[in-house]
């Protein structure tokens, strides 16, 4: 690894091929230094950013590449959507979106060892596709981010460029307080939820308010992709299980969580292809996959993706996690969300989804109505359930009305 200035850095960048694709690590990690250096010396490149956030470039000769869209992508003239579950993008670097550069975010060295800090994610598969084909590797060593272990680790030896810098790392800073509806979903997720489960949780308000209403449990583990600070409140109320490592892909939150991660051992960073592996999140204890969705319908089926055929964000981990919970003995996937959509002012239970369906076969269906049972039910129970104990009354006729012309009272 070689340590060098920014003008060196773009000289680098000036020779990679012809409209290069480089991976950037994505999330609240991106390393906008290396970026900027990037847009000013690159006139046409690919930028594949996982969740990007808002400030990246966006100008012509710039596409921006993902397979799970984020604040600053939506809507993007240039944006390119790739389809995919978490768990197989490694396998689109090694076949299908050949890497030409890589741009770490690091912590400073120790032992001979970079580490990715918040952000491991499909970092390792864009490395390693990016070496074999005799890519650059560039890391940006900023002394503010956290040192994280597992898959986090890089080799010194794996980075051809490093460029140092000291700035203050990205916080999606304090929540809105929880409101009623999801503070009632919370509880109610929380008692579906058995001392001693494993735990994965999805991104929004209604997945930290069933963190939230976890505190009371006890004996709980982690395997999920993500989490945010509302793991440092179950572990303040002892609801942790103290001798499990808390196994995750990426991680985002204020600066109290960066500091309660630095270098601690229970926290194990680990590769997309790792933690999102059906198979693998099947051998947890009691695996418990608890996500949201825009809307459900009444044969069970979410969308969690689209906006008016617009692409929102993708599947995300969301199908990797629903079916391996459901693998997993005592597991259950659940889909948690409120039962009316208060700025589009529409139910978010549906008779039908227009938009292509991101996953289906959840176990259950959690609103601030109540609780539908899904899983071992018969089509005509599932929406029975769905009208009766998760849609908003308003709109309970309607969907008896509907049901019938679908054959399914």
């Amino acid at each position: 690894m070689q340590t060098v200035d920014t003008p060196a850095l773009a000289t680098a960048f000036r020779a990679l091929p012809a409209t290069p694709r480089v991976v950037v690590s994505g999330n609240h990690s991106v390393p906008w230094e290396a970026v900027r250096v990037l847009d000013e010396h690159v006139q046409s490149y690919v930028l594949n950013v996982l969740n990007g956030p808002p400030g990246l470039p966006d100008r012509e000769g710039v596409v921006l590449e993902t397979s799970f869209v984020g604040p600053g992508q939506r809507r993007r003239p240039g944006l390119s959507y790739v389809p995919s579950r978490l768990s197989l993008v490694p396998v689109l670097f090694r076949e299908r979106l050949p890497v030409d550069a890589v741009v770490l975010h690091c912590a400073p060295p120790r032992e001979g060892y970079l580490s990715l800090g918040l952000e491991v994610n499909i970092l390792p598969a864009a490395l390693e596709a990016c070496r074999a084909r005799g890519g650059l590797v560039v890391a940006v060593v900023n002394n503010r981010m956290p040192y994280t272990h597992g898959d986090a680790l890089v080799p010194l030896e794996d980075v051809d460029l490093a460029v140092e810098c000291d700035e203050p790392l990205p916080s999606p800073g304090a929540p809105p307080p929880l409101g009623e509806d999801a503070q009632t979903i919370g509880r109610s997720v929380a008692a579906r939820v058995p001392d001693g489960a494993t735990l994965q949780m999805g991104i929004g308000a209604v997945p930290d308010a069933a963190l939230a209403a976890l505190t009371e449990h006890r004996g709980l583990r982690l395997w999920t992709e993500m989490f945010s600070d509302g793991v440092l409140a179950l572990d303040a109320a002892g609801a942790l299980d103290p001798e499990h490592p808390l196994t995750t892909s990426f991680l985002f939150g204020s600066p109290e969580l960066y500091a309660w991660v630095d270098d601690n051992p229970r926290v194990r960073m680990a590769r997309t292809e790792h933690t999102n592996d059906p198979g693998l999140i099947a051998e947890q204890r009691l695996m418990t996959s608890i996500n949201t969705a825009l809307e459900v319908d009444l044969f069970g089926q979410a969308n969690a993706s689209r906006i008016g055929a617009r692409i929102h964000s993708g599947f995300g981990g969301q199908t990797d996690f629903i079916v391996g919970a459901l693998h997993s003995p005592g597991g259950q996937a659940i889909l948690a969300l409120r039962s009316w959509h208060p700025r589009a002012d529409l139910s978010t239970i549906v008779p039908l989804v227009d938009e292509p369906v991101t996953s289906f076969q959840a176990s259950a269906i959690v609103t601030e109505q109540g609780t539908a049972p899904l899983f071992g039910s018969t089509e005509r129970e599932q929406a029975r359930a769905l009208i009766e104990e998760a849609a908003h009354p308003r709109v309970r006729d309607e969907l008896w009305e509907e049901a019938v012309a679908l054959g399914l009272a």
